[in-house]
């Protein structure tokens, strides 16, 4: 009797090994630069540019996203995996060395794009090496590489940060780069896309929809001024284009399909990183908690989003995928919760009451989209069709990039508004904390015209009788 495959099953271990080791540098670095943030942004004086911290990352692993999964189809994974953990290990090191927030902000920008690029390697290895009732398993897997990052990344940081110096927390990940390097390269090697694109196709759209959303959240910032005004209407002209020609036809309307996947994803993920991003400043900026205090909160929602990481792996398994649609519908639910919980963090002046609120909250919203996020991977690699790997993967990413920037962009640009407008610094919080709960509201209305596996297959079997 054929034993059932496994991605532990020696046909797969290397690369399984390869990518936990790929996402546990990336998570690391991510976590631990939110719980930072706020210290590092004091010192260095760049407090209006806060949320650029965030948002040059993210626009930059964008433009290293479609770049980088168009390059994938071609050769495959394994070179430009090098290049790319190379420009992610150079950021880390100039944001360790920087005199200012402008060099720091340079310094994200390049692990941005490293970051990226990497992710993008992995989605590719996925795509390519696993077959669809393997891909929950290696996708919890993906989920579960955050445990230990989000168990102890943040408290670890906001110690460090403490206790020493924010730069100490960059020169720590070095050691991860190396280490993921050493591991995953041979993992990846050998690894081919059946065809491929020109990546300098996508190289042009990239770095407008990259200009455009930075120009956008510029003038946001710079509101109520006519400035300001005319500078968002031009950054939001300019992304137009570029975001329908990387994206799925039809995707701004969630339409049903791999669209309405995409167009949802992006969405929660947006509301889970702006979430914590703003969750961090209402603990240390308002309430007076230390980094390493909002760290423990914030590392939550990496165990119940491991948790329900490997739920829905088990759920699939036993199902055959039938119900990844309700998974997804379930995680955006339970995700509202988590995040309305947050809202009023802003206006919160009991130490004890806002720390608990943290914690459940958190917890609530890891466990959320630790449903949502593998599941809607699972459904969007379902549709990918011979040589479209990188292609999809990149999509993927451009969904977990382009709505986080923009999200945590427009609640930084809420907050120096506030600043600007002599209001309350609890008020932009608030306000940005309350953008994160909309987002996800729209989110789950676009993932109810999701297409589960079943519906795919019916579809496919009627084709081929065609």
């Amino acid at each position: 009797m054929e034993q059932p495959k496994s991605i532990w099953g020696s046909d797969f271990r290397g690369v399984t090994l390869g990518i936990i080791f790929v996402v546990t540098a990336v998570a690391f670095e991510g976590l631990a630069v939110t719980t930072i943030a706020p210290g590092l942004s004091q010192e260095l004086h760049g407090g209006h540019l806060y949320g650029w911290v965030f948002s040059a990352y993210l626009l930059a692993q964008l433009v290293g996203t479609v770049i980088t999964g168009q390059w994938v189809d071609r050769i495959g994974p394994a070179k430009p995996f090098i290049v790319s953990i190379s420009v992610f290990a150079i950021g880390i090191l100039i944001a360790a060395l920087a005199p200012g927030m402008l060099v720091l902000i340079l310094g994200r920008i390049l692990q941005g794009y490293g970051a990226g690029a990497l992710i993008n390697c992995v989605y590719t290895a996925i795509t390519i090496r696993f077959d669809d009732s393997l891909r929950p398993q290696i996708l919890a897997v993906f989920s579960s590489a955050y445990i230990l990052p989000g168990l102890v990344g943040p408290y670890i940081a906001g110690l460090i940060a403490e206790h020493l110096s924010w730069r100490y927390v960059f020169w720590c990940i070095l050691p991860f780069i190396f280490m993921s390097a050493l591991l995953t390269t041979p993992a990846f090697r050998g690894l081919r896309a059946s065809q491929g694109s020109d990546p300098k196709k996508g190289f042009l759209p990239s770095l407008l929809l990259a200009a455009g959303t930075g120009i956008l959240i510029t003038g946001l910032g710079k509101i109520p001024s006519l400035y300001g005004f005319i500078l968002s209407l031009a950054g939001l002209v300019l992304l137009v284009f570029p975001l329908k020609k990387l994206l799925p036809e039809g995707t701004l309307l969630a339409r049903e399909g791999l669209p309405a996947t995409i167009a949802s994803r992006g969405l929660f993920v947006a509301a889970y990183f702006g979430t914590q991003t703003y969750l961090v400043l209402a603990l240390t900026a308002l309430t007076g908690f230390s980094a390493d205090t909002a760290g423990f909160a914030v590392a939550s929602a990496a165990i119940s989003w491991s948790l329900a990481a490997n739920l829905q792996a088990r759920l699939d398994k036993k199902d055959q995928g039938t119900g990844r649609r309700k998974r997804v519908l379930l995680g955006l639910t339970c995700m509202l919760l988590g995040v309305s919980a947050t809202v009023p963090q802003g206006f919160i002046t009991s130490e004890g009451f806002a720390f608990i609120n943290a914690i459940v909250s958190q917890i609530v919203m890891g466990f959320g989209i630790g449903l949502a996020h593998p599941t809607s991977g699972a459904i969007a690699f379902s549709h990918v069709q011979d040589g479209e790997g990188g292609k999809v993967s990149s999509t993927l990413t451009v969904a977990d990039t382009f709505t986080p920037a923009v999200g945590i962009g427009i609640g930084g640009a809420m907050i120096a508004m506030m600043e600007t407008l002599k209001l309350s610094l609890g008020l932009g919080i608030f306000l940005a904390l309350a953008l994160q709960a909309l987002i996800v509201v729209t989110s789950l209305i676009a993932a109810t015209r999701l297409r589960g596996r079943e519906s795919i297959v019916q579809s496919a079997t009627k084709a081929e009788k065609w």
